[in-house]
């Protein structure tokens, strides 16, 4: 009998100003999740980044199969500007666990949903996926779940390798995220000096609704 494989998923920079959504699949034997624990795996962000770093290797070691996907400022735009409701980024992030749950080849998946409605999400990866794959979508499943925590480290390793080469094309840009100081500098220097925003900051965010009237007091 062939043992079974257990997948799991998780995000990094949903709520990011700068960079991409980065999104990632682990998959492995249900007999090698106790390694994963042993090794020291939980949610990406208990861990100092070379810790992440550690872990991250060692869980590519152990896996059947890790997939990632990177999802553009621009894209997201697109989704949470134009989408239909229920059409927004919930749903984009759906779609690409759908195409991620493919390719991990999992008899079972632990997704951490951005849904409260963690029914809902997990179904609508099921109608996308049109296939009999089982989907546990739960809120905090990177805190629950050893496969879950992997993949919350791929995916964060992955998105920090982003953030560094923008660093080093155009700068310091801190973490990417609104709550950093670091980052607002740098979207009110680049804006002041250029007028317009690079395609690597997420217009839809809503720190820049205003950025028509060309706005910057919540970057102050």
């Amino acid at each position: 009998m062939n043992e079974i494989i257990v997948g799991g998923v998780d995000e990094a920079g949903r709520g990011s100003l700068i960079g991409p959504l980065v999104i990632a699949g682990v998959s492995i034997q249900a007999s090698k999740l106790s390694s994963l624990v042993e090794a020291g795996v939980k949610d990406s962000k208990l861990l100092s980044p070379s810790s992440r770093a550690r872990l991250y290797d060692i869980i590519l070691g152990l896996a059947k199969k890790v997939y990632v996907i990177e999802v553009s400022p621009k894209e997201i735009d697109e989704y949470v500007l134009h989408g239909k409701r229920l059409r927004k980024l919930n749903y984009l992030e759906a779609k690409a666990i759908a195409k991620i749950v493919c390719e991990i080849s999992a008899n079972i998946v632990y997704v951490d949903s951005p849904d409260i409605i963690v029914e809902r999400f997990a179904n609508t990866i099921k109608e996308l996926l049109g296939s009999d794959i089982s989907i546990v979508a739960e809120n905090y499943a990177d805190k629950r779940y050893p496969i879950v925590s992997a993949a919350s480290i791929i995916a964060k390793v992955t998105r920090d390798k982003r953030i560094k080469e923008l660093e080093n094309v155009y700068g310091e840009i801190g973490s990417g995220y609104p709550s950093d100081p670091r980052t607002r500098a740098f979207v009110k220097r680049w804006l002041e000096t250029k007028g317009f925003l690079p395609d690597f900051v997420r217009l839809s965010w809503k720190s820049l609704k205003r950025i028509g009237s060309r706005s910057l007091d919540e970057f102050k």
